[in-house]
């Protein structure tokens, strides 16, 4: 698919082939494109452990399972639970060298091995490293921005995915998760049992309710030109509920004999 398309057809896909195991190289596919996404200071601050539902602890699984994810993690045959290294930072001294190395940071921007030693790594790293807070919120952005990442490319490979939150301390254990990694979302992956279109491209508040221009309360006006290109770009969808939407998700209750 066209990038634009790929970002129109996202969803959050709830109802799963649950039967329909999810070929490893589509996998791949996925941390592959979580593993390029930008990061700051080229640390790689998401982790992530891929399990597949069926070789999980029966016990287990209803240890993690929210009232919200439940149903949809046992539909699901393969979960994907991220996290972001708090530790990561600690070799943002050695990654930003790299990136020297590798031409990405230049001299024309002030940037050389000295400058990271002397100034990047005392004054910027080494104190946000010692501020949890900030810490929290630098590892928590820019392992959202992988994950943003790893989510688009599995609809690409035509995966449904869903994130949703999951109970740390149980899975923590029995995954052997670090002590210094901090619980982000589980991926919840498979071929979804609904259309693609899933009942339509979901609400949003406007356009210039969310971005401004110049200043605060100065709404980002649409251009109608833009919105009618991006249609036809298939990034615009029709909007939900699609006419058809609750014939089908009764259809699908049937099929799992869930409560309609």
């Amino acid at each position: 698919m066209e990038f634009k398309e790929v970002l129109g057809r996202r969803r959050s896909i709830r109802y799963f082939q649950a039967w329909r195991p999810v070929e490893r190289e589509k996998v791949q596919v996925i941390l592959e494109a979580a593993r390029i996404a930008s990061c700051a200071v080229n640390a790689s601050y998401l982790r992530g452990i891929v399990v597949e539902r069926d070789k999980l602890d029966p016990a287990l699984f209803e240890s993690i399972k929210t009232p919200v994810s439940g149903l949809v993690m046992e539909m699901a045959p393969l979960h994907i639970y991220f996290y972001g290294d708090l530790d990561a930072y600690k070799r943002g001294r050695t990654s930003l060298k790299e990136l020297v190395d590798a031409g990405a940071l230049n001299a024309s921007h002030g940037w050389s091995h000295k400058f990271v030693d002397d100034f990047v790594w005392p004054m910027i790293l080494e104190p946000i490293g010692k501020d949890r807070e900030n810490l929290i919120r630098a590892v928590s952005v820019d392992s959202g921005t992988a994950i943003c990442q790893a989510l688009l490319a599995a609809f690409d490979e035509g995966l449904g995915a869903c994130l949703t939150a999951f109970v740390d301390p149980p899975i923590r254990q029995a995954l052997k998760v670090p002590d210094h990694w901090l619980p982000m979302w589980v991926m919840l992956v498979g071929y979804p049992a609904e259309s693609w279109e899933a009942g339509g491209q979901r609400p949003r508040l406007p356009l210039e309710q969310l971005f401004f221009e110049s200043q605060y309360g100065n709404g980002f006006k649409r251009d109608p030109k833009v919105v009618e290109r991006l249609k036809a770009e298939k990034m615009l969808q029709d909007p939900a509920p699609l006419p058809w939407r609750k014939d089908e998700v009764r259809a699908l209750a049937r099929m799992f004999g869930l409560p309609e």
